[in-house]
């Protein structure tokens, strides 16, 4: 029997979702970006995320995992596990486009600006981290507003869960992984309790999900 996850408030979530607000009407809704935070497990998540991805993929997907500032960029890492999409680091005041995943440069923070381009940023570590997943979910939850999902993987802080409550509060879609699939639960479990997600479900559903809001999507990039 699934009895869900109950957070310290003794609040009880199943693991398919859902919270408070009706799945139908935000499934259906146009959005526009997915923010992606990832850290310690993270890596194996992602592989089971991006691969399912088509190349038509309507909208961009970006990415900050947590890396030693001196490790190659996750994009290497994930260019050979067979995602259509285009992977590369985020640029200074490059725009967000369809058909991307991009990631936060190791040692850089990266936000959003309101006109849907990227600025990086050397500031202080954010939850001792940097790139912080606070920092470029709350600049997208700015920037995008309703139409933002959000999604938390595995990892052994809680940075995340404030930016995640953020994209929440601004009307936007929140995934967290499954912390029974995580290779560190503290990550998604915080971000459990911080954000009330409207879903939690394992790597290989959160793609499926993905790809199934993607089909609501307004204009989406033709078939090659």
């Amino acid at each position: 029997m699934n009895t869900g996850i109950r957070t310290q408030d003794g609040r009880l979530f199943r693991r398919d979702g859902l919270s408070h607000r009706s799945s139908s009407v935000q499934d259906s809704r146009p959005y526009q970006a997915v923010v992606i935070g990832a850290s310690a497990g993270g890596s194996t998540a992602l592989m089971n995320i991006l691969p399912q991805l088509p190349a038509n993929f309507p909208i961009p997907i970006i990415v900050a995992q947590h890396l030693h500032p001196l490790q190659d960029g996750p994009a290497v890492l994930y260019r050979a596990q067979g995602c259509a999409l285009t992977l590369k680091e985020a640029e200074e005041k490059e725009a967000a486009l369809p058909g991307f995943v991009y990631f936060a440069p190791p040692n850089y923070h990266l936000l959003v600006e309101d006109d849907h381009t990227f600025s990086l940023s050397v500031d202080a570590k954010v939850n001792f981290t940097r790139p912080s997943i606070d920092v470029l979910f709350q600049s997208a939850a700015d920037a995008y507003g309703v139409t933002l999902i959000g999604v938390v993987l595995s990892g052994a802080n809680q940075d995340g869960a404030a930016g995640l409550n953020i994209i929440k509060q601004r009307g936007g879609l929140a995934i967290v992984q499954d912390p029974a699939t995580s290779e560190i639960s503290y990550m998604p479990r915080a971000a459990i309790e911080a954000a009330s997600p409207d879903y939690i479900l394992s790597p290989l559903e959160i793609g499926a999900k993905l790809v199934h809001l993607s089909n609501f999507l307004a204009d989406p990039l033709p078939s090659v």
